[in-house]
């Protein structure tokens, strides 16, 4: 039987890149033609870069996120307009993902997302946010203009929806993105596989006091 002060976990929080939809940029991007050698400069132009965000953060259009790209190699506008202009399978669900928050549902458990996430992810790859109506509620970073690991958007998403960070998970592929959650009392999980984080969250729960 539990005291009165002891912890329960009821919240489970999900990131969505790399945890329940692939960023399959690499992939995508031989989809549209280009070989490996025009993959990885690309990607040092673009997803490799502190402009990536600009994206997911949503402060600026995309086209000027786009021109930051050119500007970190002029050389290739031509190439990165091509790119980025439409993203339409950069994102892709993963098979595991609607069974996985069904899971957590059916036991009781409030299911959430928090992810770095843009307005063209979003909208031209609807299907990599199809759970989202199973979901409890949750925060896309570009409708909010912050981004992880930025302390204020796991706080904007625990005041939001009344949550207490002791009785929150979060999983997140980003090991700076976990600590964050953990700096303010969420337990974190970094995430590495489907069955390992699956693994850890029943010890989180199990363990939880």
């Amino acid at each position: 039987m539990r005291g009165k002060d002891s912890i329960m976990i009821r919240n489970i929080i999900f990131d969505i890149g790399n945890v329940l939809s692939a960023f399959r940029w690499e992939e995508f991007l031989k989809e549209k033609g280009f070989d490996r050698d025009m993959i990885e400069r690309i990607g040092r132009a673009s997803v490799l870069t502190d402009d990536w965000y600009e994206f997911d953060k949503g402060a600026l259009p995309d086209e000027k996120v786009i021109d930051l790209f050119i500007e970190n190699d002029p050389e290739i506008e031509v190439e990165l307009h091509k790119a980025f202009d439409n993203v339409e399978g950069m994102v892709a669900l993963y098979p595991y993902t609607l069974d996985w928050i069904k899971k957590y549902k059916s036991a009781g458990y409030k299911v959430f997302y928090l992810s770095n996430f843009s307005y063209k992810a979003e909208t031209q790859c609807p299907e990599s946010v199809s759970f989202i109506p199973l979901t409890d509620g949750g925060i896309l970073s570009y409708k909010v203009k912050l981004t992880k690991p930025d302390p204020k958007i796991y706080e904007l998403l625990l005041s939001r929806y009344d949550l207490k960070a002791e009785e929150c998970i979060f999983i997140d592929d980003t090991s700076k993105n976990v600590a964050a959650a953990e700096k303010i009392g969420i337990h974190g999980i970094r995430f590495e596989s489907f069955e390992r984080a699956d693994r850890e969250i029943g010890d989180i729960i199990k363990n939880a006091r």
